[in-house]
């Protein structure tokens, strides 16, 4: 359908590159994309839209007209158009409804790749129970948010809904206080604006990076902080620091599990009586997508792909799904809380993260393996959707698959 729209334009008109950009990018927010590519290629430039997780092609345009669509994404985000031969990141801002977007280019043989990231409108996921948490997950979650002190962090890797899930838990705040408590965020970059939240955005023109302003922001006496990232050890000591002083500190991490995480910032050099103390909970998650109606039945053991199952759905692909046999996705999701329990001593004895995910689960938390597995057998997602999310590691008992 997009390529049949774009084809019917013509390449020589003056503004071809204003409308093909002003169509792709609507297109994005119709569709749900989260991110918009234009890769240039030998004899055309594809475009693909990042649908539920997967990119999937949705038109080529003609080679001649590539570099000046994307000089036309560099104008509306107020980069160098002459400058071809450097990366480039900038915003897009007021051309479209529900939030901004992020350009990014670079430089490649064929010419300047482009990729938009279409940030999530201030109006989905608005409360925490919007985002699909189990109720063991959710229940607990929204208790620690009423603490005064230590750090709850979001982890995942890239497009997990990591930072979804911290705006959803500072705007439960923001509600909840109602103007009685200080909350204040620095981000790089500020996706959504939350009403009763100083936001703030780092600069690096002017040496204004996460650990800096985490620095500057404690004298702003606020009494609840949202880092958009942890990156360095320089941000995670100066956050660690604030979730011991009095500060109840929101922030995310890129980390495969919750027992992960821990792992990583142990390996950053942030001392283990900061992470035993400091954390009130790690939450680890993935987005699955669901599969659509037209799914069929298999109880063949080769469509397992190793999941401890009974039974699988299969994908099929009709009208509905446009072929791709899932509709939509939801979250697979863990959380961890150290405490004073055998987790905060095996953090504090510097244990592996096997470890500490084995004592987690010995404790009650259900893994993201539990999660995926159960989702499988009830026909929610496939087997190839959990291994493509979670890998193709062996679930087993130590990860919480329970026989």
């Amino acid at each position: 359908m997009m390529q049949s729209e774009l084809a019917s334009l013509d390449a020589k008109d003056p503004n071809y590159a204003v409308t093909v950009v002003e169509r792709l990018l609507a297109a994005a927010r119709r569709l749900g994309a989260s991110d918009v590519h234009l890769r240039p290629m030998a004899e055309n430039m594809e475009v693909r839209l990042r649908l539920d997780g997967v990119l999937q092609l949705v038109a080529r345009l003609p080679r001649p007209a590539a570099a000046n669509v994307v000089a036309r994404l560099k104008v509306l985000a107020d980069l160098l158009t002459y400058r071809t031969d450097v990366p480039q990141e900038g915003r897009i801002r007021g051309i479209q409804e529900g939030g901004e977007m992020r350009v990014s280019t670079f430089p490649t043989v064929f010419g300047e790749n482009a990729v938009v990231r279409v940030f999530a409108g201030s109006q989905q996921f608005q409360r925490l129970e919007d985002l699909g948490f189990a109720e063991e997950v959710l229940a607990p979650l929204d208790r620690l948010l009423d603490e005064t002190s230590g750090a709850i962090l979001a982890t995942g890797p890239a497009g997990s809904g990591k930072t979804t899930t911290i705006y959803a838990c500072l705007r439960e705040l923001s509600r909840r206080v109602g103007g009685v408590r200080s909350l204040v965020s620095l981000e790089d970059p500020v996706e959504i604006i939350v009403p009763g939240v100083a936001q703030s955005q780092v600069n690096p023109a002017v040496q204004l990076d996460l650990a800096t302003g985490l620095r500057f922001l404690m004298r702003q006496d606020p009494e609840v902080i949202m880092i958009g990232e942890i990156r360095d050890r320089a941000t995670a000591e100066a956050a660690f620091g604030a979730s011991l002083t009095g500060h109840l500190l929101l922030s995310t991490f890129h980390a495969g599990s919750a027992a992960e995480a821990v792992s990583r910032l142990s390996d950053m050099g942030i001392e283990p009586y900061l992470l035993q103390s400091g954390l009130l909970a790690i939450v680890c998650q993935r987005l699955a997508r669901k599969l659509c109606h037209c799914a069929r039945v298999s109880e063949d053991p080769a469509d397992r792909l190793g999941l401890p199952v009974e039974r699988v759905w299969l994908p099929v692909g009709c009208e509905a799904c446009s072929g791709t046999g899932y509709r939509g996705r939801f979250v697979i999701v863990e959380m961890m809380t150290p405490e004073r329990s055998s987790v905060g001593r095996a953090i504090l004895s510097r244990s592996d993260a096997a470890t500490i995910e084995q004592l987690a689960i010995d404790a009650g938390m259900v893994s993201r393996w539990e999660r995926a597995c159960t989702a499988v057998s009830e026909g929610r997602t496939s087997p190839a959707e959990v291994r493509r999310v979670l890998g193709f590691s062996t679930p087993a008992k130590g990860l919480g698959i329970r026989d």
